[in-house]
């Protein structure tokens, strides 16, 4: 099973926030020269199969064109030592350590699995401006875009399908999406957590809603942004994380309001006195979102003020504020493991400290999958290599072993 660079995918990506649907493979051919790729593609979800034609021209050789006709019904094995779950920075950094390792990676990045594009969290977002090496900021499509790419250059095989269910009884492993199964010797698990968010009018990423222009799951990844500066801002949230999203605002906001639809916090006592100690923050309690609505002075482009609504006595009054975070949890991308691996209480592997394996030898977890102290796209880029650098060692260990049984 061998893929090829769609670039036209990524286009899309970029310009509809989805990506180009297809359950064909994509395909790393590649060399480390490339300089540009180019991909035609048609599909139709009802088809059984598609038909590529892709050119790729590279720093010191002619373009040249093939087409190839994938057959993404076919229920053959492929057989690979390291199998990738994910599409985000843990994933794709995952898969260039292991394919300049040799290892020969394939990656599944999922075609619009927990409702989120190939790419992860990050093609939710707009500019990016806390990862290295961008000083000027990169936006989250065009950061994963990259990745990708580097992913493609070493030789990784990309698969634009989701796995649907895994087998780690029995080895190899096996991978399973709804037409074909892929046997590896070793897996990284790096499919992502969803922040959780709230439904109302005005919450939404449609032309109506003010997403990602006011509205956002991440204080730390979007606090510091322009429009937030010296602006009020709202938080929902009653817990630990909503409690430090408040108080990290009040480095850029004039006011940070947290909405809490209860009496008393969730959060922990010292956490709680944080917040009720700063001058800045001021509580909002029995209280809900019902509604947003945008800036006259932008003519709407961006949030201006929030409906909020007293759920004791059912009073809804206008808040204005530039800026309104959710942080009322994440849900990590778990349930098709269907408890094969050790999960923590709020369904997040569980990683042996210092590592990322598993409760399973062989399965390895890298990004926010694992992790629902820091998720940011560096530190899951982070685990990324370490989870590829574990199973590179791992796969030695037991090729040593196969090798003194022969």
């Amino acid at each position: 099973m061998r893929f090829c660079p769609n670039k036209l995918f990524t286009k899309a990506r970029n310009l509809i926030g989805i990506g180009l649907a297809s359950s064909a493979t994509v395909s790393a051919a590649a060399p480390p020269t490339a300089s540009t790729s180019t991909s035609t593609s048609t599909s139709s979800a009802a088809d059984t199969s598609s038909t590529y034609t892709t050119t790729t021209t590279t720093s010191d050789s002619p373009s040249s064109a093939s087409s190839l006709a994938v057959d993404s019904s076919t229920d053959d094995d492929h057989k690979t030592r390291l199998c990738i779950i994910g599409s985000g920075p843990a994933a794709h950094t995952a898969a260039i350590y292991a394919a300049r390792a040799e290892l020969r990676p394939v990656l599944f990045e999922g075609w619009m699995a927990n409702g989120v594009a190939p790419g992860g969290q990050l093609t939710t977002t707009t500019d990016v401006e806390n990862f290295p090496g961008f000083p000027d900021g990169v936006t989250g499509s065009d950061l994963m875009d990259r990745c990708r790419r580097q992913s493609l250059r070493f030789g990784t095989e990309i698969v634009t399908e989701t796995v649907s269910k895994v087998d780690f009884s029995k080895r190899p492993f096996r991978i399973f999406t709804d037409s074909r199964t892929v046997l590896a010797d070793a897996v990284i698990v790096a499919t992502g957590a969803v922040a959780r968010r709230l439904s109302f009018d005005g919450a939404g990423d449609g032309p109506d809603g003010f997403w990602n222009r006011g509205i956002s799951a991440c204080a730390v990844c979007d606090g510091a942004a322009p429009i937030f500066r010296n602006r009020p801002l709202a938080v929902i949230g009653g817990g630990d994380s909503a409690m430090e999203e408040a108080n990290f605002l009040t480095k850029f906001g004039s006011k940070v309001y947290i909405i809490h639809r209860r009496d008393n916090f969730r959060a922990s006592k010292i956490m709680q006195g944080r917040v009720l100690k700063n001058p800045k923050i001021e509580v909002l309690w029995n209280s809900e979102v019902v509604g947003a609505y945008g800036d006259e002075k932008s003519g709407g482009r961006v949030l201006g003020g929030i409906k909020v609504k007293n759920v004791v006595n059912g009073d809804v009054f206008d808040l204005k504020v530039n800026g309104l975070f959710f942080a009322i949890g994440h849900e990590p991308a778990t349930k098709f493991l269907d408890g094969q691996l050790k999960l923590d209480s709020d369904g997040y592997i569980v990683t042996k400290p210092g590592t990322t394996m598993t409760s399973i030898d062989g399965v390895f977890a890298a990004g926010d999958v694992q992790d629902k102290k820091y998720r940011q796209a560096v530190t899951a880029a982070g685990t990324g290599c370490m989870a590829a650098l574990d199973a590179e060692h791992y796969l030695q260990e037991i090729g040593t072993l196969e090798d003194k049984s022969n």
